[in-house]
């Protein structure tokens, strides 16, 4: 007679024992949970079909079926294919999913693409004229504004969202008057603050601050020389 190990022993004592005491119950237990599961899972499919949305993207008209719980970053890079707008921390913390809705800058991640139904949302692809760059985008080239390019797209929508906030006089935490009127100065604090929704992991931030400071003079300069504001976007 083959000897038994006292490991073996147990080991078997153990299987047979929670086999009988514990088998059957665990495992209609088991098949209850897999049917409730597979019930839960076909009544969220019924309940989340897709349904149609309607939006401009760069002066494009789109319409797509989707469903409701895409999010608008979503939307534009798997769906519309417009992957210059990318997809850092996905929770609205590094900015890097920056677009432009209706000229208000917003965090993609966030927004789910059916409120967006109707309105006009402009990416990194859409703020160039063809061949010619918009001016924060030469102006990030010639300052140094990036390093990895990661964040870019989202610090260059942002940027220009912003100049046109401080173009009609919209303060930050750090205005200093805000009893006066008109277009506000983007001195370095003013940038640093109202960029500071857009983090920049490489530390390119003097070369960011410089760029926007450049266009955002451009800009007013031009608004004063013939009396038309020119807007970022």
């Amino acid at each position: 007679m083959a000897e038994i190990t006292r490991r073996e022993f147990v080991t078997t004592a153990g299987v047979i024992t929670g086999g009988l005491a514990c088998g059957i119950p665990v495992a209609a237990r088991q098949q209850n949970l897999i049917g409730a599961a597979s019930a839960t899972e076909v009544s969220e499919q019924a309940a989340t079909g897709s349904v149609p949305l309607g939006l401009t993207v760069n002066g494009q008209e789109h319409r797509v079926n989707i469903d409701p719980r895409v999010t608008l970053l979503d939307l534009l890079r798997e769906h519309l294919n417009l992957t210059g707008t990318k997809k850092g921390c996905d929770h609205g913390q590094c900015g890097a999913c920056t677009v432009l809705a209706n000229g208000r800058r917003i965090n993609s991640c966030l927004s789910l693409a059916l409120v967006h139904d109707g309105e006009q949302i402009t990416t990194i692809e859409g703020l160039a004229h063809g061949e010619e760059l918009h001016p924060l985008q030469a102006a990030f080239i010639e300052y140094d504004g990036f390093q990895c390019g990661y964040c870019t797209p989202g610090q260059i929508c942002s940027a220009a969202a912003l100049i046109e906030e401080a173009r009609r006089g919209d303060a930050s935490v750090v205005t200093a008057d805000l009893s006066k009127s008109g277009p506000a100065e983007l001195n370095v604090e003013e940038i640093r603050e109202r960029m500071s929704g857009n983090i920049c992991r490489c530390g390119a931030y003097p070369g960011i601050v410089q760029a926007v400071q450049f266009v955002s003079r451009k800009t007013s300069a031009r608004s004063h020389g013939n009396g038309v504001g020119d807007a970022a976007v």
